[in-house]
């Protein structure tokens, strides 16, 4: 157990930090998830800069690693990439 007033302190900081990191680490995963399940494009196209912003703000504060973040980003444009053709009919099979 901390013995001395500076441990006492590193104590409550890193509590602080704790709670501050997972939040904003949980608020990003269920901003992620809802454009992960959405089957609206314009909607997804709407939220993804925010999203983004998000994920860049964890790579900065170091939550995640930048490439993760990057990763991140690359997937969820894929998504949406991908809702524009399932909408569209394929001209194959008809």
């Amino acid at each position: 157990m901390a013995n001395n007033a500076s441990a006492k302190k590193c104590i409550r900081q890193s509590e602080r930090h704790r709670l501050h990191n997972r939040y904003y680490a949980k608020t990003t995963r269920n901003a992620i998830r809802d454009i992960r399940t959405t089957t609206d494009k314009k909607a997804a196209e709407e939220r993804a800069p925010k999203v983004y912003a998000m994920i860049d703000k964890l790579a900065k504060i170091g939550l995640i690693h930048k490439n993760k973040a990057s990763n991140l980003k690359s997937g969820i444009q894929v998504y949406i990439n991908k809702l524009a053709y399932e909408k569209q009919p394929s001209g194959i099979g008809m």
